[in-house]
Formats: structure tokens, C-alpha cells, sequence
């Protein structure tokens, strides 16, 4: 079994620096978009490698601060950082299923979704396996140590080229934070969608955020 754990004689900053620096070129325009904690990683990306040339960053539900905090934080966080192992053994078992036997299960579960996007199942198949979970958890359990205090100085350094969408359903990134963030940054774009559309929007509203943030991004790179 593998886990995710940063090497002991680089820190994981380093490690990040130098994948930016060898594999994106200097001077290319760059075009980020983030969703819940890859928002948190594109404003680490930002403070952290400044030669990299962005235009636009667009943060899908940004789980940037907090996290542990938040109405499902509050939940997750016992099970992710002291009962996760818990859960090991019935993923073993699920992984021993016959395919057909587990597709129906993922069916069942997501049959309450309004608009089920078919392509989802495989793939939330393919999550049935042990090494998955534990990396996955692992990696959440660290997660809701380090999301805590909004970056706002990297935010405001870089608040015209951000992109905000906050959810009125995010039990992740609650309303609440997304009328702290105006407070603070009243000058920037900081959205709050009110269609319904769920944290994890991939399930059944793919479609709908994608043209909701294409056409942000289409409107600000006419003005550039």
C-alpha cells in the first residue's frame, strides 16, 4: 500500500518551485482555473513562482481558507485525521466485487442526482481501491491542517487577474466566507452563484459551471 508523505530532505516547497521552473516556460501567458483546494494551490503558485506570467485565474468554489471550519470540515475532519483507517477495510472489501456488481452500487448511490453525467461512473469505479482511498484521505487529512488563514495579501497583489465563484450551496466554502472576502477585496470580481450548483458540481452540473466560467473568461480577455 502507498501513501502520499513529502520526502524528508525536500521540503515540499522546493520540490514545487522546481517542477514551475523546468516545466513552464517563462514568458507564456497562462491561463489557471482552480476549483475548492486547487484554488488554494493556484494562489500558492502565484506567491511562490512570480515570473510565471498569468492573465486570468479563475477559482471555482475556492476552498482557500478554513477548511476545517466549515460545515463539512466540521464533519470530515474527525473521520480524515483519526478514523480514517476505519474505512480501509470496507474499501477492501467493495474492491473485491465483481465490475457489474459495483457499477450497480455507484448507480444506486448517485440515482437521487438530477442530471447524472453517465461518464462519472468509470471513473468513480476506478476510486474503489484501497491505495486510492488512503492517498486521498491522507492527503484531505493535511489538508484541513493547512487551509486555515486566507491568503490576502497574495490575493490583493494579484486581485485583477482573480476570478471568483462562490457557491450559495457550499457546505465546504460557506457563505459566510465569500462575504468575508468582500469585505476585504470589495474592488474584485467575487461572484456568488445562486443556481444550486453543488460543491462537487462534476457530478451533475459540469456543463453548466464550464460555460458559466468561459464565458467570464472570454469577457475579460476581450478588455486585456
Amino acid at each position: 500500500m502507498s501513501y502520499f508523505a513529502p520526502p524528508s530532505d525536500v521540503s515540499v516547497t522546493e520540490k514545487e518551485d522546481a517542477f514551475l521552473r523546468k516545466h513552464v516556460p517563462r514568458y507564456t501567458n497562462l491561463l489557471l482555473i482552480g476549483h475548492s483546494t486547487g484554488c488554494y494551490i493556484i494562489l500558492e503558485m502565484m506567491k511562490r513562482a512570480q515570473e510565471m506570467k498569468v492573465v486570468k485565474a479563475v477559482m471555482v468554489f475556492p476552498t482557500i481558507e478554513h477548511m476545517a471550519c466549515s460545515p463539512q470540515g466540521k464533519v470530515m475532519t474527525p473521520v480524515l485525521c483519526r478514523l480514517r483507517y476505519a474505512v480501509y477495510l470496507p474499501i477492501i472489501l467493495l474492491s473485491l466485487l465483481p465490475e457489474r456488481l459495483k457499477t450497480s452500487m455507484v448507480r444506486l448511490t448517485l440515482r437521487n442526482l438530477y442530471a447524472l453525467d453517465n461518464s462519472i461512473i468509470p471513473a468513480t469505479i476506478t476510486l474503489i481501491n484501497v491505495d486510492c482511498a488512503a492517498n486521498g484521505m491522507y492527503m484531505e487529512s493535511h489538508e484541513m491542517h493547512l487551509v486555515v488563514e486566507r491568503d490576502n495579501l497574495t490575493i490583493r497583489q494579484h486581485l485583477s487577474k482573480l476570478n471568483f465563484y462562490y457557491g450559495a450551496m457550499d457546505h465546504w466554502c460557506p457563505v459566510q466566507y465569500y462575504h468575508d472576502i468582500r469585505k476585504t477585496s470589495p474592488e474584485g470580481y467575487i461572484h456568488l452563484c445562486e443556481r444550486g450548483i453543488r460543491h462537487a458540481f462534476v457530478l451533475d452540473a459540469g456543463e453548466e459551471v464550464v460555460n458559466m466560467t468561459t464565458e467570464r473568461i472570454y469577457d475579460d480577455l476581450r478588455t486585456l
